[in-house]
């Protein structure tokens, strides 16, 4: 069975400058996202290892285990393709037109989206989300890296607000962070991802 790697950034450390540094973005990749993906090799080792010797003792904390390491690495993912060195402005196509219908403009989508990934308590993240059941775009906050299973949506665009995606450059400054992260917003990356799944279908 193959094992989940780290993903290659698309472009060098020091391209998103001056609003991500090369130190922040380096660590961030190179050693957090890097222990999802060694985390979740781990955990599924784990549940096979349990599974042979059907010993469900640590099956709890296991499963969360797993859904956190791979809830990671499956997030950082689409981070990195979220942000790109020319980024910003705004979405055109069928993007920003959904994002008028679902939330009566750019401004106030944007404005809801800072203002939950900002409020998060704790770690955890702000996600642009396409939810298939009613065919409609949302904004969640996904608390530490558990997914939102329940609701069966499918992430766009997500902002890290964990301490590590900021804390090195910004402090305990969310609100800078959140500004400059929307100078980086791959616009392309999010339409294209959006084209792809809003004919996805739920089975019920």
């Amino acid at each position: 069975m193959a094992k989940y790697s780290l993903p290659a950034l698309p472009y060098e450390y020091d391209a998103l400058e001056p609003h991500l540094s090369a130190e922040l973005l380096a660590l961030h990749h190179d050693k957090h996202h890097a222990a999802y993906v060694k985390g979740a090799n781990e955990t599924l080792e784990k549940l096979a290892e349990a599974r042979r010797k059907q010993d469900f003792a640590a099956i709890n904390q296991l499963e969360k285990s797993l859904a956190f390491h791979l809830s990671g690495h499956l997030l950082h993912s689409l981070l990195w393709k979220n942000l790109c060195p020319d980024g910003g402005g705004v979405p055109s196509s069928d993007l920003g037109a959904a994002i008028d219908e679902h939330f009566g403009s750019f401004e106030a989508f944007k404005a809801q989206l800072t203002a939950a990934a900002e409020s998060l308590q704790g770690s955890g993240w702000g996600a642009l989300s396409w939810e298939p059941l009613g065919k409609r775009l949302l904004i969640e906050q996904v608390f530490d890296h558990q997914g939102n299973v329940g609701s069966s949506t499918l992430p766009i665009l997500v902002v890290d607000m964990w301490e590590h995606a900021y804390y090195l450059q910004y402090q305990n400054r969310k609100a800078a962070w959140l500004e400059n992260f929307w100078e980086l917003a791959n616009w392309t990356d999010a339409g294209e991802r959006f084209a792809r799944v809003r004919g996805t279908e739920i089975a019920l």
